[in-house]
């Protein structure tokens, strides 16, 4: 029997895998963009710059080491798409953890 992966849409393959870990490439974006606009979230009328989003998610970052929270453990979130979502985010890559998504949708009716 021969598996068929006609239903997989094959994107771009010329880009390359970045060898950094999503924290350190945050860092280094942070680094080379301090003053550049890096998250604008409409809804809730925020506007980041990359030196402004990496303050956050450094307090961020601090509260979860505080807590306990370490290098491959996991933290859940159960959020909708806002900017509180991707602050958390980078605080998980640059401590090591691993954020685990919970749709808000999956609730018990």
């Amino acid at each position: 029997m021969t598996a068929t992966v006609e239903s997989y849409d094959a994107g771009p393959t010329d880009a390359p895998v970045l060898e950094q870990t999503i924290g350190a490439n945050f860092e280094a974006t942070v680094a080379r963009h301090p003053d550049v606009e890096a998250l604008v979230d409409v809804a809730q009328d925020l506007r980041y710059t990359y030196a402004e989003l990496d303050a956050d998610v450094d307090v961020v970052a601090r509260g979860l080491v505080a807590l306990g929270i370490g290098k491959g453990e996991r933290v859940a979130i159960w959020a909708p798409n806002c900017a509180q979502w991707t602050i958390t985010q980078y605080a998980t890559a640059k401590i090591g953890a691993i954020l685990v998504n919970v749709n808000p949708a999956y609730r018990h009716p």
